[in-house]
């Protein structure tokens, strides 16, 4: 396996960092800790510099909240100091870790996303009898943080690269108790492995993905199956024979084991295609692509919101409009013209 080395430089210089602040801003350049950063841009830049160099870079405390849609969970925000430096960092080992990826992976790629990944599952479900859909029990909570490193180690021999990532993955605030037991753990296990990735990191969105790089492969070369995609901890099995995709499944959970991962136990199912398939906000049928109604009642909530933010002067009308042209373009990938009405009216 090639390892890649020499990286460091990289991703301090200057250059870097400056390009990863700018990346950083992106939607976020007028809130406070963001205009503060960038005030003295060249000055922080310097000093994030020489923190790297010297190995006293530390990050900082993370501010969770929760959200509630799609699903209740905890979200973390890191300092925008440490953002800048996750920019700088992904810049640079992005590129490697993605080599590791099969082509149907397809979150947080460069030219891969939801729409091709809408397009890919929709050949699959139309060409298969069943499919075998499969989500992970509370994934980024669940990532043992000791196995992500060795798959690290791996992948990459800079050891001044690699001080920084586990720097970024120790500092990694609390994602709730994850009780589960695996084969061969005593009664303390749970409590020895460090596990939980902050949602809302750049590089947990990353490191996140490549975790399930190994299960990818094993899905493909090991069990033979050709249709196959995944999106970050949701993947979906296709083929004609239901006896196979059964036996995929339990040995689909075995590898997962080896990860310290579960299935979902409820979203796991096996079931004829014809039904339809739900996979991200939409309804995969063998005619037409229907939008899920929970995804329709938040592109509803996103418009009210955005009218009332229009009166009250906080956005323009130019900014409304690209809005909510972004939303009927990921509309438009489904059977939606009478909600696209509604939305006009």
């Amino acid at each position: 396996m090639k390892r890649s080395g020499n990286l460091w430089a990289e991703i301090g210089s200057f250059a870097n960092l400056l390009d990863a602040a700018s990346k950083a801003r992106k939607r976020k350049r007028y809130r406070d800790n963001v205009l503060e950063f960038h005030y003295n841009l060249e000055l922080e830049l310097v000093k994030l510099q020489n923190e790297l160099i010297a190995k006293t870079y530390r990050p900082g405390e993370y501010r969770t909240f929760q959200i509630f849609s799609p699903k209740p969970r905890f979200v973390s925000a890191a300092p925008y100091r440490d953002r800048v430096v996750h920019h700088a960092l992904c810049s640079v080992v992005a590129p490697i870790l993605d080599r590791a990826l099969i082509d149907d992976t397809y979150a947080n790629r460069t030219g891969k996303g939801t729409h091709r990944a809408l397009r890919r599952l929709t050949e699959f479900v139309r060409s298969s009898r069943y499919v075998l859909q499969c989500d992970i029990k509370k994934y980024f909570p669940s990532i043992d943080r000791t196995i992500l490193k060795e798959q690290l180690r791996r992948k990459i021999k800079c050891t001044d690269t690699l001080w920084l990532i586990e720097s970024i993955i120790d500092a990694s605030n609390p994602q709730g108790p994850i009780l589960d037991y695996f084969f061969g753990d005593d009664l303390l296990a749970p409590c020895s492995h460090p596990k939980g990735l902050p949602i809302g990191n750049l590089t947990s969105q990353l490191f996140a993905n490549f975790y399930l790089s190994g299960c990818d492969r094993f899905i493909k070369e090991t069990l033979g199956c050709r249709k196959y995609l995944r999106y970050v901890d949701d993947f979906a099995l296709f083929a004609d024979d239901r006896a196979y995709l059964v036996d995929a499944r339990h040995q689909i959970e075995a590898y997962l084991n080896t990860l310290r991962l579960k299935l979902h136990p409820v979203k796991t199912q096996i079931f004829e295609t014809h039904i339809g398939v739900s996979f991200l906000g939409f309804r995969i049928l063998s005619d037409r692509i229907r939008v899920r109604g929970d995804n329709l009642q938040r592109g509803r909530r996103r418009v009210r919101k955005m009218k009332k933010r229009l009166v009250r002067g906080a956005i323009s009308v130019a900014q409304m409009q690209r809005s909510q042209q972004s939303w009927f373009a990921h509309l438009a990938h489904g059977d939606t013209w009478k909600l696209r009405q509604k939305l006009n009216n």
